[in-house]
C-alpha cells in the first residue's frame, strides 16, 4: 500500500517507474521495521540496491517505510550505503527530496518521534487534527501551502477522490489489491512497537475507501482486502464504531468487485453485528483473521490482551454456527517472558481444538522500546526454540487436517495464475484462492486442468484433494453474478 502511494506521487510528478532496479536513477526501498527477519530483509534489499551503483545506471539508494521511520538517523549512521533515510513526514515532498539527492545534495535523515503524541488522546477529536499529520495511505495533509495533485494525471494513477484520498499507482496486474481502511493503533500490547512509529488509530473516511475501490475495479481488480493495524476499531474516531458493518455491503456492491476481504481483527473487539455482516453478506468473504497471539490468561495479561481458551473457542463456535465454511487464521507468540509449561500446554489445547485454516507461529524476542523488553522471567533461547518447533509442527499437521475436512466442498475460487503466467507448480494448470484463503499466507486452490480459465475469473469448484494447506479442485462452472 505505502509503495503504491509513493509510486503514485512520483509518477504524478513526472518520474518514470521502471521494472528493473538497474535501469533506475534512484532506487527507493520500502522497508519494514517490526520483526528482526523483516528488518534483515530490508537491510539486504538496501545493500543489494547499493551494489547497482557500481555496475548500473543507479546513482542513489533511498530508504523509506517503517524501518526508516522507526530508526531514522540511527539507520543512516549504521548504513552509510543509503543516500537518504526518509520518514513519513517526507512523503508529501518525496520528489523534491529525491531530486536533491540525485543532484549531489544531502537530505537530513529523518528524526524519529513517538507518533502517538501527534494526535489527541480522544479518538473523536483526531479527524480534524489529522489534517496536519502525515498519514501514509490517507493522502497528503491539506491546507495552505500543501502540495496538490496535478489536474491531469498520467494514465493508471488513482486521483484523489476526497479530502484525504491518496494518489496511487498499481505496481502489478493482480486481480487482488489491498485498500487501507485505517492507520495506527490505540492498543498497547506489551510486545508491539508498531503504535510508536505508525501513530494513533485514524480511520479513512468511507467516501475515500469507496472511491479508491471503484477506481481499482476500473483497473480490473476483482478482490479487495481491507488492511490496517486493527480493522475492528474502524469508525470509532468518526463517531460510529459500527461503521464497518455499514461500509462492507457498500464495497461489495461496487461494480466489478467480486470479493471483499477484511484482515486483522481483534478477538476482544468482535461484535455480533460484525460477525453477522461477515458471514451473511454476498461477496463479503466469511474470513476471520483473528489476532489471538496466545490463549493462556496469565500470558495474555502480560501481553496486555484479553481472553482465554474457552472464550476464544466460543467465538469460533459462534462464527461457524453462522457460516460453517468460514475461514479462520491466527498468529501466536511462544516463549513470552514468564510463559510456564502449563501456559504453553494451554495454548496447545486451544490450537488442537480451534480447527484453524492457517497458523503463524513466532518465537518471542525483545523489540526495542516495548514494555515486554523490560520484563523479568525471560526464557532461555533453547526453550523458546523448542516450543516454537513443537507448535509449528503441530500447526502444520492440524492445518493439513483442516484442509482435508474441506474435501467435497464447493468453493468460489478467484483464478490468479494459469499455465505460462507465473504459475509456480508445473504439475497444475491454474491456481487461485477461495474465500477462506488470503493472499500469500493461507494456501491456494490448484486445478489440474485449466481449460477456459483465465486470471481474474471467479469459478465454482469442487475440492477433490489436498496438499498440505493447499486444495486440489475441479471446475464446476463460472460463478455467475
Amino acid at each position: 500500500m505505502d509503495s503504491e502511494e509513493l509510486a503514485g506521487r512520483l509518477a504524478a510528478d513526472g518520474w518514470a517507474l521502471v521494472e528493473d532496479a538497474a535501469d533506475a536513477d534512484v532506487a527507493v526501498v520500502n522497508t519494514c521495521g517490526f520483526v528482526e527477519a523483516a528488518k534483515k530483509d530490508s537491510v539486504d534489499a538496501l545493500l543489494e540496491a547499493n551494489d547497482l551503483k557500481d555496475h548500473g545506471r543507479t546513482q542513489a539508494v533511498v530508504a523509506v517505510g517503517c524501518m526508516a521511520e522507526r530508526y531514522g538517523k540511527e539507520l543512516a549512521d549504521a548504513l552509510p550505503e543509503a543516500d537518504g533515510v526518509l520518514g513519513f513526514d517526507d512523503y508529501a515532498d518525496i520528489s523534491e527530496r529525491l531530486r536533491t539527492i540525485l543532484g549531489g545534495g544531502s537530505v537530513e535523515a529523518h528524526a524519529p518521534r513517538d507518533r502517538r503524541k501527534l494526535l489527541p488522546l480522544s479518538p473523536v477529536e483526531r479527524q480534524d487534527a489529522a489534517a496536519a499529520v502525515a498519514l501514509p495511505g490517507h493522502g497528503a495533509p491539506q491546507g495552505p501551502g500543501a502540495p496538490q495533485a496535478p489536474a491531469d494525471l498520467p494514465e493508471g494513477i488513482a486521483p484523489a477522490s476526497g479530502p484525504r484520498a491518496p494518489l496511487r499507482r498499481r505496481l502489478d496486474s493482480s486481480p487482488v489489491a489491498s485498500v487501507k481502511l485505517a492507520s495506527g493503533c490505540d492498543r498497547r500490547c506489551s510486545f508491539c512497537a508498531i503504535p510508536s512509529f505508525r501513530g494513533s488509530f485514524v480511520s479513512r473516511r468511507p467516501a475515500d475507501v469507496l472511491g479508491e475501490t471503484r477506481w481499482l475495479a476500473e483497473q480490473g481488480v476483482k478482490e479487495i482486502m481491507l488492511v490496517s493495524e486493527n480493522n475492528t476499531s474502524y469508525g470509532k474516531d468518526l463517531g460510529d464504531i459500527r461503521l464497518l458493518e455499514t461500509l462492507l455491503p457498500e464495497l461489495a456492491a461496487v461494480d466489478g468487485i467480486e470479493r471483499v476481504r477484511v484482515s486483522y481483527l481483534q478477538p476482544a473487539e468482535m461484535r455480533p453485528g460484525l460477525i453477522d455482516v461477515l458471514t451473511s453478506t454476498e461477496k463479503v468473504a466469511p474470513y476471520f483473521d483473528l489476532s489471538f497471539q496466545h490463549s493462556a490468561p496469565a500470558v495474555l495479561r502480560a501481553m496486555r490482551r484479553f481472553g482465554d481458551t474457552d472464550r476464544f473457542l466460543e467465538l469460533l463456535d459462534t462464527i461457524r454456527g453462522k457460516a460453517p465454511q468460514a475461514g479462520v487464521r491466527s498468529n501466536f507468540i511462544v516463549g513470552f517472558p514468564g510463559e510456564t509449561e502449563e501456559d504453553f500446554a494451554e495454548l496447545e489445547r486451544f490450537v488442537l481444538h480451534a480447527r484453524l485454516d492457517a497458523v503463524g507461529v513466532f518465537g518471542y524476542s525483545d523489540e526495542d522500546g516495548t514494555e515486554a523488553a523490560t520484563y523479568d522471567g525471560k526464557l532461555d533461547q533453547d526453550t523458546v526454540d523448542q516450543r516454537l518447533a513443537h507448535l509449528s509442527r503441530l500447526a502444520e499437521e492440524l492445518t493439513a487436517q483442516r484442509a482435508e475436512e474441506r474435501l467435497g466442498e464447493t468453493l468460489e475460487v478467484l483464478v490468479e495464475s494459469v499455465e505460462g503466467d507465473d504459475l509456480e507448480d508445473e504439475e497444475y494448470a491454474a491456481a487461485g484462492r477461495a474465500a477462506h484463503q488470503a493472499p500469500e499466507t493461507d494456501g491456494q486452490v490448484l486445478f489440474t486442468t485449466g481449460a477456459g480459465l483465465s486470471v481474474g475469473r471467479m469459478v465454482k469448484a469442487k475440492v477433490v484433494g489436498t496438499e498440505g494447506v493447499d486444495l486440489v479442485a475441479e471446475v464446476l462452472e463460472e460463478a455467475g453474478r
